[in-house]
């Protein structure tokens, strides 16, 4: 878990990627409880501080476990938080990529080019492991960024658990998936 190549802050061509800490808190909750960031799935919406937290708090545990997780995004040479994101472990058998970015700075590419570090780090800390990223059929921006990672449809299917009964889920990933890992994503 320690190996050198994994760092807890990383800088790629526009981004510095940290990870986060409570002093993350409030910039994280303001993007986590922006609606035009859930569009693609408004119940996942932040309601309030303290459910940002227990998602800080499953970072932290990703990060310790794992020694990977998801980082605060920060535009290089700028301190204030525009996104969260990366891959986190999810049943000690494959990696899930997820992020956020401020509804400002969509469709800049950041997305793309956090996901691409958050695969690469992935790729260092367990190789072995499959990388998958698990979103709705009508977020057609997070299965481009899935496509440019080379990743390839694995499963769809009707969402277990969301409100919205119609809502289809992919998963997508970096390769086949056996029963074990996809059941993990499915869950």
């Amino acid at each position: 878990m320690t190996d050198p190549e994994v760092k807890r802050a990383v800088l790629t061509d526009r981004l510095d990627l940290r990870r986060p800490t409570a002093d993350d808190l409030d910039e994280l909750f303001a993007i986590a409880s922006d609606p035009r960031v859930w569009q693609h799935f408004p119940s996942g919406r932040h309601a309030c501080p303290a459910q940002t937290r227990s998602l800080l708090e499953r970072w932290t545990a990703s990060w310790d476990a794992a020694g990977l997780g998801a980082w605060a995004v920060r535009l290089r040479g700028d301190e204030r938080v525009i996104g969260y994101g990366g891959c986190s472990l999810v049943g000690d058998v494959v990696w899930n990529l997820g992020y956020r970015i401020a509804a400002e700075q969509h469709g800049r590419g950041y997305a793309t080019e956090l996901a691409r570090e958050a695969v690469r780090q992935a790729q260092i800390v367990r190789p072995q492991t499959p990388v998958v990223a698990y979103l709705l059929e009508h977020n057609t921006a997070s299965a481009r960024v899935a496509v440019k990672l080379g990743f390839e449809l694995a499963w769809r299917g009707p969402d277990a658990g969301n409100p919205d009964e119609t809502a289809i889920r992919l998963v997508y990933a970096d390769r086949p998936l056996s029963r074990e890992q996809l059941g993990a994503v499915l869950h």
